[in-house]
């Protein structure tokens, strides 16, 4: 497959928060403030990329010569968590004040179906180290644009007046449901 291409399905077509819904935790709480969705963001395509290319090398390296296919999930969790924890080190070092700001989210994201669908994704459809980098750095990217987008949205809606049945959490779902019917005009484009 055209990396390119393959590149753009995974920021737009095939959207991971917009196309599959998964991440959708993070992606409703964190994104009410612009700049926090943004570093989520930004923390969530890292992990993303670094733990897909570490599960194919250890999936094809270790596992499958191994002939212990049925640990996958084990060790992709692992993997997951592990790099969770050394961002999370780093960030509480370098930026308090972002540390903060994520509050129990930066944590979290070692259990957002995001990483380990990107991983999964991976697994079954059979992607080569290239592809693989290239497909889990494109999921990271489309879930930036997808929360920076959400989030820049929720900031206008602050001056809005809208029915109280909604309320914050409503709003946000049909945003992104709005959001998703528009990245679906590009689904002609690949897949």
């Amino acid at each position: 497959m055209d990396l390119f291409l393959l590149l753009f399905i995974s920021i737009v077509t095939g959207n991971i928060a917009l196309t599959y819904f998964l991440g959708m935790c993070p992606f409703i709480s964190i994104s009410k403030n612009l700049g926090v969705a943004a570093g989520m963001g930004l923390a969530v395509t890292f992990v993303m990329t670094l733990t897909a290319t570490a599960n194919y090398a250890i999936n094809e390296y270790i596992l499958i010569p191994l002939e212990i296919e049925y640990l996958q999930f084990l060790v992709f969790i692992v993997m997951i968590a592990t790099i969770v924890q050394v961002l999370e080190i780093f960030i509480d070092r370098f930026s308090p004040v972002l540390y903060a700001s994520f509050g129990i989210f930066l944590p979290l994201i070692t259990v957002n179906c995001a990483i380990l669908g990107v991983s999964l994704f991976m697994q079954l459809r059979a992607y080569t180290f290239m592809e693989t980098l290239t497909y889990s750095f494109g999921s990271g990217i489309g879930w930036l644009i997808a929360i920076v987008t959400m989030g820049a949205l929720r900031r206008k809606l602050v001056f809005t007046k809208y029915l109280p049945q909604f309320a914050d959490p409503g709003i946000t779902a049909i945003l992104a449901g709005i959001m998703a019917l528009a990245f679906i005009g590009f689904t002609g484009v690949g897949l």
